[in-house]
């Protein structure tokens, strides 16, 4: 036990099984050591767990450190966690495990839904210069040709250079997309029911006047009810012969099966990482489509990138340690409009 006279904050991690030694490297680690009063290498699977080391590590957290798989905090469970003040959460979105007791309760809720972003942002960016030059079409019949083939006629209508590209929401992704679009030739367009100035060289416009005129289509918008299926039959039929949808925000937000009618006759091309379901039936013509590139969910943090979340939570418990208010705080008003 600590002796009464540390003053450092009681952390407890609370997240799923591996994730810790995924996210957190010996570096974070010794950190948080430092920082607060834990064992940054004891961790919490299930806040439920009646067993005595790790009710006690609860009763006596004044944080958390949570990740994906964390347990939701209930009023049953916050009832084990008398102490508990805040929550840091080393990911996107907290809607999976904060509840409204915790709002209820008063504590401080904060992010790493920045840090989360830049993967997403880069994926997209990657996504969009690859569509435009058309690269999952010309690497597919590089391989069926396998000889000298006239590539410019072919690709007389691909490339770059002043191509529109329409941006699906202001999100924090969404804005990161935007940003990392401004250097390049393009015109940006955007749609959001609650962005008022998108900056220099971007226009505002209507969901269906984006799709109209759009070459590449991002779609970035949270999932909520008013957002199921927005991009519709009536948007799909509206984006031009060729035309581009990227979607790497949740699959439900397309309406897949009016989405596939236009896939199936080679019309649209896209780029999924996300579908609904969240991996699609093993039939699916989504699998096999030459003008489908599907990826598992992989924009997202992965690999070395869950550290750059870590960095943003060790940064935010360094914060609460030293009295500071956190630099991402969440509120409760803000998860009517976010992820």
């Amino acid at each position: 036990m600590h002796p009464a006279t540390d003053s450092r904050p009681a952390l407890l991690l609370a997240m799923g099984p591996g994730i810790a030694d995924r996210l957190l490297t010996d570096a974070h680690r010794a950190r948080l050591a430092v920082l607060t009063r834990t064992d940054p290498r004891f961790v919490v699977h299930d806040l439920a767990d009646p067993s005595p080391r790790a009710a006690a590590a609860l009763a006596e957290a004044e944080l958390l450190l949570t990740c994906w798989g964390a347990t939701p905090l209930t009023p049953e469970v916050l009832a084990r966690a008398p102490r508990l003040k805040a929550v840091v959460h080393a990911a996107g979105s907290v809607k999976h495990h904060v509840t409204d007791a915790c709002w209820k309760r008063g504590l401080k809720v904060t992010s790493a839904a920045a840090a989360n972003a830049l993967p997403v942002a880069e994926y997209t960016l990657a996504a969009i210069l690859f569509a435009g030059k058309r690269v999952l079409r010309s690497a597919q019949r590089y391989a069926e040709l396998r000889t000298p083939h006239g590539w410019l006629e072919e690709a007389a209508g691909w490339g770059n250079h002043r191509r529109t590209i329409g941006v699906v929401g202001a999100s924090r992704i969404g804005r990161r997309v935007v940003d990392l679009l401004r250097p390049f030739d393009f015109e940006i367009l955007l749609y959001d029911p609650y962005a008022e100035d998108p900056g220099p060289g971007v226009e505002l416009v209507g969901l269906d006047e984006l799709c109209a005129r759009s070459s590449i289509v991002s779609v970035h918008a949270p999932q909520l009810p008013s957002t199921y299926r927005m991009i519709g039959a009536r948007q799909l039929a509206a984006m031009p012969d060729g035309a581009t949808l990227i979607n790497t925000s949740r699959g439900s937000l397309i309406d897949e099966p009016a989405l596939l009618e236009h896939l199936v006759t080679g019309r649209l091309h896209a780029v999924l990482d996300v579908t609904d379901p969240d991996v699609p039936a093993p039939d699916s013509p989504l699998y096999t489509l030459p003008n489908v590139l599907l990826t598992p969910h992989v924009a997202g943090s992965l690999g070395n990138e869950l550290h750059r979340m870590a960095d943003q939570a060790v940064e935010e418990i360094a914060r609460y340690a030293r009295g500071d208010a956190f630099a991402e705080e969440v509120r409760a008003a803000d998860l009517s409009r976010s992820a």
